[in-house]
């Protein structure tokens, strides 16, 4: 049985991720050099087993909110959006996203996502800040992040190591008042 939407946007939804998706296209994804160009992924084989174990461990964790993004219409999980390692005592999380299946990039979907994790990160958890931090080549993932009110902080010298060269990890964060100013065009709660 699917889990229930849990955040509902206008083409997309987030529900909970669960075990049945290990045996979908989840693992296709992280197993895809295409897909993982940007990210820690794909350095090994993903193997059913470590994915099961990775939603059993985030379905428990207090500081990790991975949901699965999917299609409303035909209910199809096309990717995962997270606020990680979030601190509730400097009100501060990790913005992650992939989006697996590749024939739906540059449809929007990302944005829709990271909309609604952000609002509710920022009005609902309470949050403070969120961050990210994308390869400097990146550049649909710091376009998101610069659409979100984002902006960059910082830079990881040669921190990540891809198609065989070291490129540095651009940093990013939103505060919740420009966030707020930015996608709601208000500065206070929201």
């Amino acid at each position: 049985m699917t889990a229930p939407p849990f955040l509902k946007g206008a083409d997309i939804h987030l529900r909970a991720l669960q075990e049945s998706d290990c045996q979908g296209a989840y693992l296709q994804w992280f197993n895809d050099a295409e897909v993982c160009r940007f990210n820690g992924h794909h350095l090994f084989p993903y193997q059913r087993e470590e994915a099961e174990a990775y939603v059993r461990k985030v379905e428990l964790s207090p500081s990790d909110l991975v949901l699965a993004i999917v299609l409303t219409a035909g209910d199809r999980h096309i990717g995962n959006v997270s606020l990680q390692n979030i601190n509730l005592v400097h009100r501060s999380a990790e913005f992650a996203i992939v989006l697996g299946e590749k024939e739906i990039w540059g449809k929007g979907y990302s944005k829709q996502a990271a909309r609604l994790i952000l609002n509710h990160g920022f009005l609902t958890l309470n949050l403070q800040r969120v961050e990210c931090g994308t390869a400097e080549t990146n550049i649909p993932m710091q376009r998101l992040a610069e659409s979100l009110g984002m902006q960059k902080e910082g830079c990881r010298r040669q921190a990540l190591f891809r198609e065989n060269r070291y490129l540095d990890i651009v940093e990013y964060g939103v505060l919740k008042e420009e966030y707020l100013r930015k996608c709601h065009g208000t500065g206070g709660a929201h």
